[in-house]
């Protein structure tokens, strides 16, 4: 079984690598089809999020298409804030902090969701990496 154990975005935790990209390989993605999540998703399928977050995603076998959960929050003078997780298999060994890593694009953290959202059968034990990152408006359609 492929783990990896050690710091991810200030915790501790161990992954398995394994049971992850096993799920992730099913080709689920975020179901809900609003202008705020096409928008989210368009970004997304063309990778076009900090690269961090690529970086981070890739080094799982996640692609950036497959959140388990997405919300714009707000607008802002840079762009529209988003919220959007991935769920990984496996545990946090260190306890969860409240505090998002801050980075000139937003934020991270790594946290325990436990409702499914976009992930109801996935393996258990799991936690989630969740990013706050300003993004630009990219669909034709008005995003109002």
């Amino acid at each position: 079984m492929e783990t990896y154990k050690g710091e991810l975005i200030d915790s501790i935790v161990e992954i398995n690598i394994e049971s992850t990209k096993s799920w992730y390989s099913k080709g689920s993605l975020w179901g809900c089809e609003c202008r705020q999540c096409r928008n989210f998703l368009e970004l997304a399928s063309k990778k076009q999020l900090p690269q961090q977050i690529i970086e981070i995603l890739d080094g799982f076998g996640i692609l950036p298409k497959q959140a388990t959960y997405v919300c714009r929050l707000y607008d802002n003078d840079k762009g529209h804030l988003y919220q959007f997780s991935y769920r990984l298999a496996g545990f946090m060994l260190s306890d969860e902090k409240n505090t998002t890593k801050s980075f000139e694009w937003g934020g991270v953290r790594c946290c325990h969701e436990t409702y499914p959202y976009g992930a109801p059968d996935f393996p258990e034990p799991h936690f989630d990496i969740e990013f706050y990152a300003t993004l630009p408006w990219v669909l034709e359609e008005t995003q109002n």
